[in-house]
């Protein structure tokens, strides 16, 4: 597929602000299955950037704005050509080993309660690809989509207690699981093409990855219970949301903000038409 994405974020500030610094983590990366035909980043007031990689591999750009400023946009324009992979990832930049991401974080630490959902899945399970599938199907059953809950700082913990939550929160509970039966996991951000008109999104997307003997990395979206195709863009991974969040950053000035986020992906005209 040939998919195209407008991504537009919007600050709005109560005061000006003398100076603005963000981190953007907003382009993807090229590997098997997924290659950025092209992409640009555009900011609509005086701003520099700078491009580099973080320390999970995930290309970056800073933006450093000076002020007085009292709104900003930045508006992501590109087009990606993606295959159907199963879900499984190969090529693409991997700076640390797969141990590390077992690490927990306080957004993907397991309570007893996760441990022991994880724990009767895995005693199931035929063997560990087998276990993540069943892991994803029972948190797509369990845990009811709640747009009015976006929070970044929710817990696993707390979205598996109340078994409702948003995509990252889906994917934070899959991670701690999966980590509780000692499959390294972590979380990934990007964007899906959804075929039932809805091209207009909220936000980005995120789901997550496991780490399987004789496979290595592959994709699950518990939100969605399937594996990403091509109807996905993988952009950025990190042992959590806060590690791959499209923009993180500081600003130097009083009063209050208002965020605005756009997504809008969709086909190519040529395969629309066709």
């Amino acid at each position: 597929m040939r998919l195209y994405v407008h991504h537009r974020t919007e600050y709005r500030f109560s005061e000006p602000q003398a100076r603005l610094v963000q981190l953007l983590r907003l382009t993807p990366g090229s590997h098997i299955g997924q290659n950025v035909v092209d992409w640009r980043i555009d900011v609509d007031c005086n701003a520099r950037l700078r491009g580099g990689r973080d320390g999970y591999g995930n290309e970056t750009t800073m933006l450093y704005v000076d002020g007085p400023i009292e709104s900003i946009s930045i508006a992501v324009d590109g087009s990606v050509l993606t295959e159907d992979k199963a879900g499984m990832v190969r090529g693409a930049a991997e700076t640390l080993p797969p141990l590390l991401y077992m690490q927990s974080t306080p957004l993907t630490a397991a309570d007893a309660a996760i441990a022991d959902f994880a724990q009767d899945i895995a005693a199931r399970g035929r063997d560990p690809l087998d276990r993540m599938h069943r892991l994803m199907g029972a948190l797509h059953e369990r845990l009811r989509f709640d747009a009015g809950r976006r929070d970044p700082g929710r817990t696993a913990i707390a979205t598996f207690g109340e078994g409702r939550g948003v995509r990252q929160d889906a994917a934070h509970v899959f991670i701690a699981a999966a980590r509780a039966i000692g499959l390294p996991a972590r979380y990934v951000s990007g964007h899906v093409y959804r075929d039932d008109g809805g091209a207009l999104q909220e936000a980005a997307h995120g789901w997550a990855e496991a780490h399987l003997p004789d496979y290595g990395w592959i994709g699950f979206d518990a939100a969605h219970d399937h594996c990403p195709d091509a109807r996905y863009i993988r952009v950025a991974i990190g042992l959590d949301y806060r590690d791959a969040a499209p923009l993180s950053g500081s600003r130097l000035g009083g009063g209050a903000e208002e965020l605005d986020v756009g997504v809008r992906i969709g086909l190519s005209q040529s395969q629309a038409q066709g």
